[in-house]
C-alpha cells in the first residue's frame, strides 16, 4: 500500500477547451498537512475539485490510500473517505445548524448522532446554535460548521478550500486555530488558500501553484524562507 494519504500523478483538467490544469503532481502523506498557495485564477480550486471529483479531469490520475478513485463519482470519493469543504462555505442557510450536519453524515447513517456529539465538542458554539438557521451565523461561525459538516462523513483525508475568505483577521486566527487542531488529531489535509503566511505557517509541506502548474514545493518552512515565495505571495 501506497503510504501516501492522497497522491495525485499527472493530473489535467480544465473547462471545456480551456485547460486549467497542465499535468499536476502532488501527495499528501499520512498525518500530513499540505498547503497549496497561489494567486488568483492559478487553479487551486480547479485542482481540489478535480480530486474531489466534482471536475472530471482529462487526464492523469488520483489515489487514496493506494486506491485509484480517478474515474469514481464524487459521492463515491466521499463514501472511500475523502471529504470536501467548498469555497465561500456554501451552508444551508435556510436550514438549522443541526441539520447542515446531519446533511453531512448522510453516508455513515449508523454513526450519525454519535458524530454530532463529536462535533458539538470540537465546536461548541455549533451547539449553542444547533437551532438556528445556518444562515444567521457570523462568518467565522459559518465556516466552523462547513468543517463540521465535511468532518461529519469522518473522512480519512480532508481538502479545505480557501478557509480563511472573506474573514476578518481574528476570525481568520480562530479558523486557523481550528485546522491546527484537526492536524493535531491525524487527519491528513490538502489546504488550498491565498493567505500563503497563514497557510505555510500550519502546514507540514507546501506546493506553490502559478497558471495550472506546481512552481515550487518543499517543506512549509523552506517556502517560507524562500525569496520568490516572499516577493509573490508573502508581501516581503
Amino acid at each position: 500500500m501506497s503510504s501516501a494519504a492522497l497522491e495525485v500523478k499527472g493530473l489535467f483538467a480544465g473547462y471545456g477547451r480551456i485547460e486549467a490544469l497542465h499535468g499536476i503532481d502532488l501527495r499528501v502523506g499520512q498525518g500530513e498537512l499540505v498547503a497549496l498557495v497561489g494567486a488568483n485564477g492559478a487553479g487551486k480550486t480547479t485542482l481540489l475539485r478535480a480530486v474531489s471529483g466534482l471536475l472530471r479531469a482529462s487526464a492523469g490520475s488520483v489515489t487514496l490510500f493506494g486506491r485509484e478513485i480517478t474515474r469514481d463519482s464524487a459521492d463515491a470519493r466521499v463514501r472511500a473517505g475523502l471529504s470536501q469543504v467548498l469555497e465561500g462555505r456554501q451552508v444551508f442557510g435556510p436550514l438549522s445548524v443541526q441539520d447542515n450536519l446531519l446533511l453531512g453524515g448522510y453516508t455513515r447513517a449508523a454513526r450519525r448522532q454519535e458524530r454530532l456529539a463529536e462535533m458539538y465538542a470540537l465546536f461548541p458554539v455549533l451547539e449553542e446554535k444547533r437551532l438556528l438557521a445556518a444562515g444567521t451565523l457570523s462568518g467565522g461561525q459559518q465556516q466552523m460548521l462547513a468543517i463540521a459538516r465535511a468532518l461529519m462523513s469522518e473522512p480519512r483525508v480532508l481538502l479545505l478550500d480557501e478557509p480563511s475568505m472573506g474573514l476578518a483577521p481574528l476570525l481568520v486566527k480562530e479558523i486557523f486555530g481550528v485546522i491546527a487542531r484537526l492536524k493535531a488529531r491525524g487527519i491528513p489535509i490538502l489546504l488550498v488558500e491565498q493567505n500563503a503566511h497563514a497557510a505555510l505557517s500550519v502546514a507540514d509541506r507546501g506546493y506553490v501553484l502559478e497558471t495550472g502548474a506546481i512552481a515550487l514545493g518543499g517543506p512549509a518552512a523552506q517556502l517560507l524562507g524562500d525569496e520568490r515565495v516572499k516577493a509573490a505571495y508573502l508581501g516581503l
